[in-house]
């Protein structure tokens, strides 16, 4: 669901309630923009008089429902033991012997890194390739889990340097809207690189970051607060 929406109605409350219901959100939780208001004149005083609002999810709600998902990750050790072992066959079948990997477990997460020579065809054009082999890993450890397992994988430190050029991106785009004053969207991401926008934008004074989008098409926005 898009977390911001134009709605209408007869009268600014009624395109503010007609906008919450599409939502299912309380008023209390979106900033409210008055697009258009069309007033009747002497000519055209029968005529339905219309009003057009911007609705948009408050980032405060969004962080609520981060928190929520995040409280029904696995906690189960033994659980989580038996995910790392399934991906560790897995691993062991899919892999040549010339590339290597380390699998292990931190703060009930699966950390998993491979390395070698000639790796980068497991990484693919901006990391397709990684994060479709994050999925596959992350189901192959879930596949006998009562609650979710994340699982974390990286390829010859190609995380590290992903996320040093989409700390940059956002500067670079933050400059841009704020010297435009245009709102920038992005291309489509996996949450692992949203989060790094918004974590690296957060503080700045000019400019604030949210999502929209369902996946696995969801992006990020960069606006002026």
């Amino acid at each position: 669901m898009d977390k911001r929406i134009v709605s209408q109605g007869k009268t600014t409350n009624e395109a503010i309630e007609n906008g919450l219901k599409e939502l299912k959100v309380s008023k209390d939780m979106v900033e409210v923009k008055v697009l258009e208001e069309e007033k009747r004149s002497f000519y055209n005083i029968l005529a339905p008089r219309v009003v057009k609002v911007e609705l948009t999810v408050k980032e405060k709600v969004e962080e609520k429902k981060e928190e929520k998902v995040q409280k029904k990750f696995n906690e189960n050790k033994e659980e989580i033991n038996v995910g790392l072992e399934e991906i560790k066959v897995f691993l062991n079948k899919f892999l040549n012997k010339e590339i290597t990997y380390s699998a292990e477990v931190k703060e009930n997460d699966i950390y998993v890194e491979i390395s070698g020579d000639n790796v980068n065809y497991l990484i693919g054009y901006r990391g397709e390739n990684i994060n479709a082999m994050q999925t596959i890993l992350s189901s192959i450890a879930n596949k006998k889990s009562t609650s979710k397992i994340r699982v974390y994988l990286d390829i010859a430190g190609y995380r590290e340097k992903r996320t040093k050029t989409l700390e940059e991106l956002a500067e670079k785009i933050s400059r841009t809207v704020v010297r435009t004053r245009k709102t920038i969207t992005l291309e489509p991401m996996i949450a692992y690189e949203r989060k790094i926008i918004h974590t690296k934008l957060q503080n700045h004074p000019k400019v604030k970051t949210f999502s929209k989008g369902e996946e696995p098409y969801r992006k990020v926005v960069i606006t002026l607060k």
